[in-house]
């Protein structure tokens, strides 16, 4: 029975709604459509949200709060009508309107597009962390593109990864507010240099360049139950209106004019573009700049409204630069405050330094990002001016620590070898820098940024990443968090740390056996929807196994593939061979021109094919490989799944977020000393995760001695000597080998050590299958893996950036 109170505020909403529908389409309900309700839904909510946005910037300018700025290049944000309606706190006045006019509101949350400005961890955890700021009243917004187009649509064609575009944006995006007044201009090309006035002062001047104009779309960014609405700021490249104006030009000034509105738009065009060649580079570069330019421009431009001094901006305004693409954020404020606001470089450099931070997410040497001088100095000849006296100031301090060690200058020069070394300027450009997991923080100050921690010791420091559980559980996972409601109350939901009491019940066998409920209902779910997505019919009851990130070779997908080839032919040998059921899961994208991991792609969809019409095996196993992963896909695959593949070659992940959410839902981590996982079996103990494998040092000596040999490897284990041979014979090859795969692990001298782990891989499966078959051992390391997991929340991560990074506090509104 409904209070008065909730019917009133039923009426109010399914008023509203009806109001909205009518003035957006001028037509009756019967008439509209699903993506016309879902509109007309999205633009209810929009008049909630937006009187708590202004509220929350009128509180923020007159109480002159501190803000951050997060610059990131990608937002993974996924769908937001769900997370906004419980957010807003209106979840059940939406669902009684919703059931009183006849709509189905889960087809509603169906018809939003995932919007494409991001792509894997990245993405995922910027989203995360502006969640997690509004949620805790932390004033901090995002900074990135308006990207038209996403990475890809991926398609699985015979087996092969197909790209094709994703047009996101097709139907608009319903969350954003176009800010055509707050444009900036940012400047591309042309001639920098040092002019000389007659007093012997320098003056910079930029002379002919070409300027293109940035436009914001604000994507609001709501907070859980406190009102408080952060901002995402989007950057779209537009042509200006008296550009557009064509006047009386001739055919060929008119083809020039529309030949540079194309360029110019490609900056906004679509997410990393491929930067294969010299155009796809100098394209990139451009968006790096174009974003960070147009960011830091509108943020000093706010800033001087509370007529502040410049010396003041550290105290009201923090930038974070969410790995080395923002990293020209750092020149960029030097040239706004010494080329336009006319300060003294010290005082500048000071400024900024105090006012950026740098978070570092690789290890990977070659995914350190750098550019081509000559190509940086003709993008952006100002900044690359600027970039120049950064270093030559810099090297003269190393030079006077370290005389006589030009090793030393060589290793902290930004400008070296003809290339601008990105991570360098951020580390040297900014106050802190962080890693974001333990065992990552520790091997950036050992070894990858070893000469940097030692000039810069007190830089240095980790924040182990974390996950909004508002949606990798909340909203995901509704069934087990009514479930943790029941055990513990609801103040995890606000206080996530609060999990950890589920441990009471860690010998409940009831509360084993309510896991072991929601977590069929979720396998169901997936059963039926992979059915109708790969025509494969699985069996609910088997084990759940899921890898599900970007395919890359230090990730090891194919180690996963390789495992099941080995299973395969134990089946094929001894179709009677005692196995529990067991369903394998894939999903991720292939960068378009990373060969080996399409390679991969189609080595585990040639495989699935064989093994799912084989009788032999297709009752013990079947493989699925679910194109076009995303976080909506994401969504319905962490709650389902039993064991969370995080098996990356150790000292390789930074940190991962997938392992946390898998967690979150109860999944039994099966990975190696990577990363988070480090931390995730420091948490729950190794009765309640499978390692396996080499460890971090193990890697490194092998790779400092040059001893390691993948023919041993090959020779010396049959296991994998079968399966490496399978890649050019037998039943996987019938449309053609994987000869690239092939040499390609014995051209690199398995540098992933996919060969030296096999053995312990297989034997970390056994172990799993061993720990599956006792039930109710099984669901109360589940139980004790979700108690542990809030420790893995974003709110725990972002608070400690806001004490120990930002030094920032948290508001109520």
């Amino acid at each position: 029975m409904l209070t008065y109170k909730a019917l009133e505020e039923k009426n109010q909403f399914e008023r509203l709604f009806l109001e909205t529908a009518s003035v957006m389409f001028g037509q009756d309900m019967e008439e509209l459509s699903k993506e016309n309700l879902y509109q007309a839904l999205v633009h209810t909510l929009r008049q909630y949200i937006s009187n708590n946005w202004i509220q929350t910037n009128k509180y923020y300018s007159d109480h002159e709060e501190k803000q951050i700025y997060y610059f990131s290049i990608e937002f993974l944000l996924g769908r937001l009508l769900n997370c906004n309606i419980m957010n807003l706190d209106i979840g059940e006045v939406c669902n009684l309107a919703m059931q009183h006019l006849g709509i189905d509101l889960d087809e509603l949350f169906e018809q939003e597009p995932d919007a494409g400005l991001g792509n894997g961890g990245l993405g995922r955890l910027a989203a995360c962390f502006i969640d997690s700021m509004a949620s805790l009243g932390i004033a901090g917004h995002g900074c990135s593109i308006r990207y038209q187009y996403g990475l890809f649509e991926q398609k699985i064609i015979d087996n092969n990864q197909v790209e094709i575009p994703d047009n996101w944006l097709k139907n608009g995006f319903s969350w954003e507010y176009r800010k055509a007044e707050k444009e900036i201009s940012v400047k591309f090309a042309g001639n920098a240099y040092m002019k000389k006035l007659p007093d012997g002062s320098l003056l910079p001047v930029h002379e002919n360049y070409t300027t293109v104009s940035a436009v914001p779309y604000d994507v609001p960014i709501v907070g859980y139950h406190n009102g408080i609405v952060n901002t995402l700021r989007l950057w779209n490249a537009e042509v200006s209106e008296n550009f557009a104006e064509s006047g009386n030009l001739s055919h060929e000034q008119l083809q020039e004019k529309l030949n540079f509105q194309y360029r110019l738009k490609a900056i906004t065009n679509c997410l990393y573009p491929d930067d294969s060649s010299k155009k796809g580079k100098i394209l990139r570069l451009t968006q790096e700049y174009f974003f960070v330019s147009a960011g830091i421009q509108s943020i000093v431009r706010h800033y001087k409204k509370l007529n502040l001094p410049l010396i003041k901006l550290p105290d009201k305004i923090a930038i974070h630069i969410n790995d080395t693409h923002p990293a020209m954020a750092i020149p960029e404020l030097m040239r706004i405050l010494v080329d336009i606001e006319h300060m003294n470089w010290d005082e500048a450099w000071d400024i900024t330094i105090k006012t950026m931070a740098y978070t570092n997410h690789t290890i990977l040497p070659e995914a350190l990002e750098t550019w081509s001088i000559d190509m940086f100095k003709a993008l952006v000849p100002r900044i690359y001016m600027i970039i120049d006296e950064i270093n030559r100031r810099f090297l003269i301090n190393v030079r006077d620590r370290y005389p006589d060690n030009e090793e030393i200058v060589h290793n902290l020069s930004i400008l070296q070898d003809g290339l601008v070394h990105m991570a360098r300027l951020a580390v040297i450009g900014s106050h802190s820098v962080n890693g974001v997991a333990k065992i990552h923080s520790d091997i950036l100050k050992d070894y990858s940024m070893k000469a940097f921690h030692e000039y810069y010791p007190h830089k240095f420091n980790n924040k182990t990443n974390g996950i909004t559980h508002r949606r990798w559980l909340m909203v995901s996972n509704p069934q087990l968090s009514e479930v943790i409601d029941d055990l513990i109350t609801d103040k995890w939901r606000t206080h996530p740390s609060q999990l950890i009491k589920l441990l009471d019940y860690k010998d409940d066998t009831n509360v084993f056996e309510k896991l072991y409920q929601v977590k069929q209902l979720h396998k169901n779910n997936l059963s039926k929807l992979i059915k109708i997505r790969n025509n494969i019919t699985i069996d609910p009851e088997s084990i759940f196994d899921i890898q599900i990130k970007r395919i890359h070779s230090y990730k090891r997908q194919i180690m996963n593939i390789f495992h099941l080839m080995h299973l395969y032919n134990a089946l094929c040998e001894n179709p009677n061979l005692e196995m529990t059921p067991r369903t394998f899961i894939f999903g991720g994208k292939a960068a378009p021109s990373y060969h080996i991991a399409k390679e991969t792609i189609r080595l585990i969809n040639t495989v699935a094919s064989i093994v799912n019409n084989d009788k032999r095996a297709n009752k013990k196993m079947k493989i699925v490989f679910l194109e076009n992963y995303g976080t909506s896909l994401a969504e319905k695959l962490f709650p389902a799944a039993n064991v969370s593949e995080q098996i990356s070659t150790a000292g390789k992940e930074a940190s991962g977020t997938s392992n946390m959410k898998f967690m979150m839902n109860g999944a039994i981590t099966l990975g190696t000393l990577d990363g988070a996982n480090v931390e995730i079996h420091d948490a729950v103990g190794s009765d309640n995760c499978v390692i396996f494998g080499l460890n971090a040092n193990e890697i490194l000596s092998y790779y400092q001695n040059g001893h390691y040999s993948a023919w041993n490897e090959y020779n010396n284990n049959s296991a994998i000597h079968c399966v490496v041979d399978q890649l050019l014979t037998g039943p996987f090859t019938k449309n053609g080998d994987f000869q690239d795969l092939y040499n390609y692990l014995f051209g690199s001298n398995d540098e992933y050590f996919v060969f030296k782990d096999f053995p312990a891989y297989c034997q970390a499966h056994k172990i799993i299958e061993k720990k599956y078959q006792d039930k109710n051992n099984w669901q109360k390391s589940s139980l004790i893996n979700i108690a542990h997991s809030g420790i893995f929340s974003s709110d725990r991560t972002i608070s400690e950036y806001a004490k120990n990074i930002w030094n920032i506090h948290p508001i109520k509104l």
